[in-house]
C-alpha cells in the first residue's frame, strides 16, 4: 500500500459517510473551513484535499489512519516485509 492508496480510502470514507447521511458536504467544509465545491469535487474525485486539511478532517472525526486500513491488507502488508 502506498499513500495514494491510503488516500484514496480516506476519499472513499468520507463519500461513504456523505451518501450514508452521516455526514454532509456542508458539514465538512464548515468543520474545516474548506469551501464546500471544494470538497465536493474531492468527493467527486476531481481534486485532492491538502496534507493539512486531511489531518483536520481525520482529528474532527476522531479516525486514524488505521481507520482506513482493512485488517487483511494490514496482514498480506507485514507478510511481504
Amino acid at each position: 500500500m502506498d499513500f495514494q492508496e491510503l488516500q484514496m480510502r480516506f476519499v472513499q470514507h468520507l463519500r461513504e459517510r456523505v451518501r450514508g447521511g452521516e455526514l454532509t458536504e456542508r458539514g465538512l467544509a464548515r468543520m474545516t473551513g474548506v469551501s464546500q465545491p471544494h470538497i465536493h469535487h474531492v468527493l467527486k474525485g476531481t481534486r485532492l484535499f491538502s496534507l493539512t486539511v486531511s489531518d483536520e478532517i481525520l482529528h474532527r472525526l476522531q479516525l486514524d489512519l488505521l481507520d482506513l486500513i482493512d485488517p487483511e491488507d494490514l496482514l498480506k502488508w507485514r507478510g511481504r516485509k
